[in-house]
């Protein structure tokens, strides 16, 4: 079976579908599928490698508009596969729009990460094309049932939907490095709260820093992003910068020292587009305690509120520092929602449960 996979950006671009895409190719290819991954370049010429037996195209990027990738030649390059099955990773407008126009014939399958929330006037423009998309899609498949029911448009397609939870490869998280950990908790300082990903505007992270003032530990913020000096600018005036520390970005084989070093990990989003949050399931992994805010998406179905963390209001700082304070002054609840968030990823997240559900129903359509 050739499987060709369509999004905007692939490995070594950092980001939660991203990573999801890379683990999912990687382990069709394992299981003997013709694999192929069509994004867009970071420059002007199309290139073709192969990454771990599967095929990567990256069509020729002229300009990036509201974060969406432009490529002309991808169109062309579409054209000219002739795969079985088509797997689109919604949102990418252009993708969508060039898989309409191709007219291939193949299933498609398309995983609905996430609803346009912000570029309001794209999502407004791009509604027909959408419409469209999702009509001639075989399945779509949601990450969690949350996001049907509160999405404008996953729910009008409840009978194609197939609720299939992201997962992560564990093994990078199993091994212990006790002195990459030993070495993160001396710099920064302990007990340690710990944030991972994109300093994006959905991911609530001054918030997490208004928080901190109320917190007796030490925050370290892992990435980059477009509020990289605005973030900076605010702990400097509220005078955190003896608590809060910014490491830039850390590769991908770094970061489970991170994950072990800290005491808490806490993902203060604010807005739908984090619609499922991978990087819990790394820090559960981990076997830490989540703290993570109520979106009405899949990220208080992947942390349980007192189960594996504590689930807080979105936007509320006290929410947060109350947690943490919780957390750190309760060794015993720490451990607790760790073994529980070690447990449940274990038993519900991870990479070969994930794709084995999606390979069954590429075969059934």
């Amino acid at each position: 079976m050739k499987i060709l996979h369509i999004y905007k950006d692939y490995y070594p671009v950092l980001g939660g579908i991203e990573n999801h895409i890379k683990m999912l190719a990687e382990y069709e290819s394992s299981k003997g599928y013709d694999v192929t991954v069509l994004v867009t370049n970071n420059t002007n010429k199309t290139v073709t490698e192969i990454l771990n037996g599967v095929k990567i195209i990256k069509a020729s990027r002229i300009a990036t508009v509201a974060s969406t990738p432009l490529s002309i030649s991808m169109l062309a390059i579409l054209k000219k596969l002739k795969p079985q099955i088509v797997h689109l990773h919604f949102p990418y407008p252009l993708g969508e729009t060039f898989y309409l126009i191709s007219g291939i014939k193949a299933k498609t399958v398309i995983t609905y990460h996430s609803d346009i929330v912000r570029q309001k006037y794209i999502a407004m423009l791009y509604r027909p094309v959408l419409e469209r998309v999702l009509n001639k899609a075989d399945r779509l498949i949601a990450t969690s049932e949350n996001y049907i029911t509160k999405s404008p448009f996953l729910s009008r397609f409840r009978d194609k939907c197939a609720v299939i939870p992201l997962g992560i490869d564990l093994a990078p998280f199993e091994n212990i490095n006790t002195k990459g950990q030993d070495a993160i908790r001396t710099r920064y300082g302990t007990p340690l709260l710990l944030f991972v990903g994109k300093l994006r505007y959905y991911k609530g992270l001054p918030v997490l820093i208004e928080a901190m003032k109320e917190i007796n530990a030490f925050l370290l913020i892992v990435g980059t992003g477009p509020m990289e000096t605005e973030l900076k600018e605010m702990v400097k005036s509220l005078q955190l910068e003896e608590k809060v520390f910014f490491t830039g970005e850390v590769s991908y084989e770094n970061l489970p020292d991170y994950f072990h070093a800290c005491d808490i990990f806490v993902l203060p989003s604010t807005e739908k587009s984090e619609a499922f949050g991978t990087v819990l399931l790394e820090a559960m992994a981990c076997a830490k305690p989540l703290i993570s805010t109520e979106l009405g998406t899949g990220t208080s179905f992947v942390n349980i509120d007192g189960v594996t963390g504590f689930v807080v209001k979105a936007k509320a700082p006290d929410g947060i520092s109350s947690s943490a304070t919780k957390i750190l002054n309760n060794p015993g609840l720490m451990k607790t929602f760790g073994d529980n968030a070690k447990k449940r990823v274990v038993d519900n997240f991870t990479i070969s449960v994930m794709s084995d559900r999606i390979l069954s129903l590429y075969h059934s359509i």
